[in-house]
């Protein structure tokens, strides 16, 4: 679709359908390794961004402090981060990712299989131009958290 063509009228429809299938695709994996889907994410954050501290995370997945507490005690207990002193400042702690959750590529897999042959029916160019899109739409999503949050907390 060149940029002088109209948008579907479902385009949104067609946008939330897919915004809802990598969500529950999301769940269903976490469950299938015995994590919540807020474990799971908590873990992905944590494996692409690093170490950070307890209420960093808990600001990233949107979790006051009790409930980000249990989550990493949950994570901990489960063997997949630890708690660390934070190498800048000592008297501060960091969360810690050590392992990933068995059977996690496993459970992915079917889905990074099926959509790697996806993108892999397109050009070059169209490549290029899906993962602008996915770098671009990751930081407007990203802000509008910001945000939503920033709002939420008035």
């Amino acid at each position: 679709m060149s940029t002088s063509e109209p948008m579907p009228e479902d385009a949104g429809a067609v946008y939330r359908r897919y915004l809802s299938a990598v969500l529950l695709h999301g769940h269903a994996g976490a469950k299938a390794v015995g994590l919540g889907a807020t474990d799971l994410y908590a873990l992905n954050i944590l494996a692409l961004d690093g170490a950070m501290t307890p209420g960093e995370l808990g600001r990233r997945t949107g979790l006051t402090t009790g409930p980000t507490t249990r989550l990493i005690d949950r994570l901990e207990q489960a063997g997949y981060v630890h708690r660390a002193a934070d190498p800048h400042d000592r008297r501060k702690v960091v969360v810690e990712p050590t392992a990933r959750p068995g059977g996690l590529d496993e459970a992915m897999t079917p889905a990074r299989e099926r959509i790697g042959a996806l993108i892999e029916g397109y050009s070059p160019e169209q490549r290029a131009v899906l993962f602008d899109y996915f770098t671009r739409a990751t930081d407007a999503y990203r802000e509008a958290t910001a945000e939503v949050n920033g709002r939420r907390g008035r």
